[in-house]
Parts: structure tokens; sequence; C-alpha cells
């Protein structure tokens, strides 16, 4: 091999193997997410750690959601997190489509914890529930602009 060529060669070499050795490291915050999937683990790690201040900022003002229960705006939406203690979770199933400055997000997602309410704690769903979560990009930054929950059946 030329001598010009080895020198090139060895230091891509280096490079392709340290991306391979340290591998894909998790987002820990939403300015660290770089697309949908994980602004969906760093919202779901916010909401488990009872990071309000993250989660609320993480809503567009005019957010919508839809439940089972019915629809919740922004305050509401908010309002059902703070009565959660969420002690884990599991997401699966992830999929992901961008459309411009939009990330529409759907998933499975199963929580363990419980939800405080008028009748005292009550655990909330263990059966995998579908979600759907619309991402836009603003000056911001992303933010969540819909999201949507069903029961599994």
């Amino acid at each position: 091999m030329p001598r010009g060529l080895a020198l090139p060669l060895l230091i891509y070499l280096m490079f392709v193997s340290a991306c391979t050795f340290y591998g894909d490291h998790p987002a820990r915050a939403f300015s660290e997410a770089t697309g949908g999937e994980g602004m969906e683990r760093v919202f779901w790690k916010e909401v488990q750690a009872a990071n309000w201040v993250q989660v609320e900022r993480s809503l567009a003002s005019n957010y919508s959601g839809v439940t089972p229960s019915g629809t919740l705006d922004r305050s509401a939406t908010m309002e059902q997190y703070r009565n959660w203690q969420l002690k884990d979770y599991a997401l699966g199933d992830m999929q992901t489509e961008l459309n411009g400055t939009t990330i529409v997000v759907t998933y499975t997602i199963t929580l363990r914890g419980t939800a405080s309410g008028p009748g005292g704690a009550q655990p909330l769903p263990t059966t995998p529930q579908h979600m759907m979560t619309v991402w836009q990009q603003q000056k911001s930054g992303w933010v969540a602009i819909a999201h949507s929950v069903t029961q599994s059946q």
C-alpha cells in the first residue's frame, strides 16, 4: 500500500471503530433528543421523575389530547400527570414519521404506578395502551401539539 494512503486509512478506521464501540447514547433531556423516539423516551422519563417544569415546557400552549375518558387541554393533561406516581413504564412498537416540521410517533406503553383521585389512589392501567403523539418544531424547540390514547382490546 502506498504510504500516502496508509495514514488517512488508519485515521478513518479509528473513527469508524469508535462509533461502533461506543454505540448510541439515549437522550437524557429534550435538548439531546434527535427524533420522535428520543422525544417520547425523554417525555416519559420526565413524567416518571415528576419533573413538571420540563413536562409542561414540552406541551404546546394549544395542546390537545384524546383519552378513553374524553378530551384534555394542556392544563387538564398536566393535572392528570401530576396525580400520577409512575413507578415504571415500557415503550414498544415505536414508529415515527417525519413530515416537514412535524413528527408523528405511534407506540404502545405499559404503565406501572398509581393515580390519586377523589376515591384515593388507584392503579394505572396495566394493559398496553396505544399512543400517538404529534410533535412540532417551533422556535423554542420541539413541542407536543396533540396526543391520543386508546386502550388495547
